[in-house]
C-alpha cells in the first residue's frame, strides 16, 4: 500500500533581491509562475496534499493558488525564522503525523516531474528517514554543502556561511528538495536551534539530528544540475528562462516540430505542438496555444492563448484568444484580437485588425480592414479598407454580411446592419441600412467638379501652375480641358 505523502512548498521569503512589487514566486517563466512550476513538477509524486508555507502579507500569492492549484493550503509563517521553523509551521498546521513528506523551495522551477518521482521512489524503497536531492555543480558559491564520511555516507548540510574554507571546496550541493519520514521528521524538528550565521532554524539541521540518531541518510542526484538553481534575482530569472526555453524547444524538436532558430522562439510550458509544425525565428508562443500539423507560424509571431490549424500560414502577426482555422492565412501585420474565428481557408492580410469576428471559410479580408463585432459568410471578398463601425458610444453592435458578397474600396458598416447573400457594395459606401440578397448597396454623395477653384484660390502655386500648364497643353491639342479621361465604369451598375 502506498504511503500518504504530503508536498510543502516554502514561499513565504521576501526575495528582496528582485526589487519588484511582485512577490519572487509570481514573476512567470514560461507559462507559469516560478511557484507554479515548482506545484506542477511536484504533483508527479501524487501528493495526498499539497501545503504551501507563506508570509502574512501574501494576499497574491494566495490568490494565485487559488487558481493554480485550488487543492493546496496555504499555512501563514508569521515570522520568518528559518527554514526548519516554516516546514514545522506546515507540518504542526497540517497534522501530518505519517507518510512521505517532500519538502521543495518554491524559486527552483527547472527541477522535473522525474525528479521528484525518481527521489520519492529511492525514498520509500530505501525505508530512510530521509533522502536529499544533490547536484555537482562547478560554481557551488552560495549553496549548501553535502558532507560525506570516509564511506561515502551523507553526514550533514553545511550552509555557506558556516562553512570551513574545505568545506566550501566541495562541489556537491544541496538541491533543496527533501523526501522525510514524516513520523522521524517532527522530533527532528523540535531538536533545532539557532546557533548559526542566520540565527535561524536551518531545515538542513535536521540532516544531522537523523544521522546521529543512526538513521538511514541518503542522497539523491539529479540528473541535470541546472535543476538545482534557485532564483535570487531577475539576471538569474533571465538565465532560467533561457534554460527552460531551450530545454522545452529540445523536446519539441525530439516530438517531430521543426523549430528554425530556437535562441530566438520562446515556447510556454502550456503550448501544445503537432508534428510537422514549422515554426519560424522570432515566435512567441503562450499560454493555451496549439499549432497543428503542416501549420507554419512565423517569423515575427505573437500567439496567446490561441489555436492554428493544420497547414495553416501566419506571419508577422499578433493574436489572443483566437481560433485560426485550417489552411487560413493570416498576415503579415495583423492583429486578432479576442473571440476571432477564422475557418477555413479564411484570410487575415496585411495591416488587418479582428475583434470578436465570425469569418466564414474561403472568405477574404486582404489589407487595410478592421472587422470587429461581424460575421461574415463563406467565399465572401472584403476589400481594402473597410470598417465596421461598431460601437455607438453606449453599446456594441454586430454587423451579419452574408454568403458570396462583395464589398468595395472604402466601405463602412454601420452596425447593426444586414448584408444579404450574393449582394455588392459600391466603393465608398457608408451602409447603415440592411442591403437585401443580390442587390448593390450604393451610399455616397454625387461627386461636383467646381471648375477654376485653384487659379481662384491657390494663385502662383505649383498646383495652379500645372493646371495651368495643362490647360495650355489641352487647347493646343484640341481637347477639352474640362472634360475628364473616363477610367473604368462610369456607372455603379
Amino acid at each position: 500500500m502506498t504511503e500518504e505523502r504530503t508536498v510543502i512548498v516554502l514561499a513565504a521569503g521576501e526575495g528582496k533581491r528582485m526589487k519588484s512589487a511582485t512577490p519572487k514566486v509570481l514573476h512567470p517563466m514560461l507559462g507559469r509562475t516560478l511557484v507554479g512550476h515548482v506545484l506542477a513538477a511536484a504533483t508527479a509524486v501524487r501528493p495526498d496534499r499539497r501545503v504551501v508555507v507563506v508570509s502574512r502579507d501574501a494576499k497574491s500569492l494566495t490568490d494565485h493558488l487559488a487558481t493554480v492549484a485550488p487543492d493546496a493550503v496555504a499555512v501563514v509563517q508569521e515570522e520568518q525564522l528559518g527554514t526548519g521553523h516554516a516546514v514545522r509551521v506546515a507540518v504542526e498546521s497540517a497534522g501530518i503525523v505519517a507518510g512521505t513528506v517532500v519538502v521543495a523551495f518554491s524559486d527552483t522551477p527547472l527541477l522535473r516531474p522525474e525528479t521528484f518521482a525518481g527521489l520519492v521512489e529511492a525514498h520509500e524503497t530505501a525505508g530512510a528517514a530521509v533522502t536529499i536531492l544533490t547536484a555537482v555543480v562547478d560554481e557551488p558559491f552560495g549553496l549548501g554543502r553535502i558532507l560525506r564520511n570516509a564511506d561515502g555516507e551523507v553526514e550533514a548540510i553545511v550552509e555557506e556561511r558556516d562553512a570551513t574554507p574545505d568545506q566550501r571546496a566541495i562541489k556537491e550541493i544541496n538541491a533543496g528538495v527533501y523526501a522525510f519520514d514524516a513520523a522521524l521528521l517532527n522530533p527532528a524538528l523540535g531538536k533545532l536551534t539557532t546557533q548559526n550565521a542566520q540565527g535561524e532554524e536551518y531545515l538542513t539541521d535536521v540532516i544531522g539530528v537523523l544521522v546521529d540518531s543512526g538513521r538511514i541518510v541518503q542522497a539523491y542526484p539529479a540528473a541535470d544540475q541546472a535543476e538545482a538553481l534557485g532564483c535570487n534575482d531577475r539576471v538569474q530569472l533571465s538565465a532560467l528562462r533561457a534554460i527552460l526555453r531551450d530545454r522545452v524547444n529540445t523536446a519539441w524538436q525530439l516530438a517531430g516540430v521543426t523549430i528554425v532558430d530556437p535562441a530566438t522562439t520562446w515556447i510556454d510550458v502550456t503550448v501544445d505542438l503537432s508534428p510537422d509544425a514549422v515554426i519560424e525565428p522570432n515566435t512567441h508562443l503562450r499560454g493555451q496555444t496549439s499549432v497543428g500539423s503542416g501549420a507554419v507560424v512565423g517569423p515575427d509571431v505573437s500567439l496567446i492563448d490561441t489555436t492554428v490549424g493544420e497547414n495553416a500560414h501566419v506571419v508577422r502577426a499578433h493574436a489572443v484568444g483566437s481560433v485560426i482555422g485550417p489552411r487560413v492565412n493570416v498576415g503579415p501585420y495583423a492583429s486578432l484580437r479576442p473571440g476571432t474565428i477564422l475557418r477555413e481557408g479564411s484570410k487575415a492580410g496585411t495591416f488587418v485588425e479582428m475583434k470578436n469576428a465570425d469569418v466564414g471559410a474561403r472568405t477574404k479580408v486582404p489589407h487595410l480592414s478592421y472587422v470587429g463585432d461581424a460575421t461574415i459568410g463563406e467565399e465572401s471578398n472584403i476589400a481594402a479598407a473597410n470598417v465596421f463601425a461598431n460601437y455607438d458610444g453606449k453599446n456594441k453592435n454586430r454587423s451579419v454580411i452574408g454568403d458570396h458578397v462583395h464589398t468595395g474600396v472604402d466601405n463602412t458598416f454601420v452596425a447593426p446592419v444586414t448584408v444579404g447573400d450574393g449582394a455588392y457594395i459600391a466603393a465608398g459606401s457608408v451602409i447603415d441600412k440592411d442591403v437585401p440578397p443580390g442587390a448593390l448597396g450604393v451610399a455616397r454623395a454625387q461627386q461636383r467638379n467646381v471648375e477654376g477653384w485653384v487659379k481662384r484660390r491657390r494663385a502662383g502655386s505649383k498646383a495652379a501652375q500645372a493646371a495651368e500648364a495643362a490647360e495650355s497643353q489641352a487647347t493646343s491639342s484640341g481637347d477639352d480641358p474640362a472634360t475628364p479621361t473616363t477610367r473604368g465604369n462610369t456607372s455603379d451598375e
